[in-house]
């Protein structure tokens, strides 16, 4: 609870305006704990919103939800899933990893060794913290007027502040200019596709730093 109590404020209210906005896309409320068990995905949760109202096909879909989701592959790679001595536990913990959890194991550096039933607190407790604020703000989103704004910047909140946790953590400088980088350039070249062209590009480049561990060493930029 210690561990987790920091990220968890930014994920209630996250999960308010997560509710709220799916009683005010016209979804019923119950419809909100389904997506947030079925899905489990906080951004894809939300483009799933738009993605269902607009008709989307299923395969574009699935495509979207890869490359919104592609950096699931790198967490899974490093998370210490393996501490976790149940079998229903560690298949949990698989469908349970996300940014926040992965922020929280991260943020304990090498120093502070995890065990398997802290891991699975961390993520249960994140998954509830995501969960039944949703609910509260899918009933609530009934009652509040459908021109109030702002509610949709929470996601955007909590990524800035997950980021700021990880350099803390890494204090690999490179990394944020890179990331900036490509995003400013693929505003600029494709204004229209901008996070899917950068998110690409920077899974490219995250592709070519694990394969040539000569590069990755040159682009890793501490901070003192």
């Amino acid at each position: 609870m210690k561990d987790t109590w920091l990220v968890g404020l930014g994920l209630i209210p996250l999960g308010l305006a997560f509710g709220l906005l799916m009683t005010q896309s016209g979804f019923a409320w119950w419809w909100t704990p389904i997506f947030s068990v079925v899905i489990y995905a906080g951004s894809m949760e939300f483009l799933a919103i738009n993605m269902i109202a607009s008709g989307i096909g299923p395969l574009s879909a699935a495509v979207t939800g890869f490359m919104v989701n592609f950096r699931h592959i790198f967490y899974g790679l490093t998370y210490p899933r393996h501490l976790i001595r149940s079998w229903w536990g560690r298949r949990y913990s698989a469908y349970a990893l996300t940014d926040e959890t992965y922020a929280i194991v991260s943020a304990r550096g090498p120093n502070a060794p995890v065990s398997g039933r802290r891991l699975l607190t961390i993520q249960v407790v994140c998954q509830l913290l995501w969960v039944i604020p949703g609910i509260v703000g899918a009933l609530a989103g009934q009652i509040i007027p459908p021109d109030v704004k702002g509610m949709e910047f929470a996601l955007n909140a909590l990524f800035i502040v997950l980021a700021y946790e990880a350099l803390q953590s890494s204090r690999d400088f490179g990394a944020v200019v890179l990331a900036m980088g490509m995003g400013i350039l693929a505003m600029v070249l494709v204004p229209s596709s901008m996070l899917m062209v950068a998110l690409i590009a920077y899974f490219l480049l995250l592709l070519v730093r694990y394969w040539v561990p000569a590069l990755d060493k040159k682009l890793t930029w501490r901070m003192r």
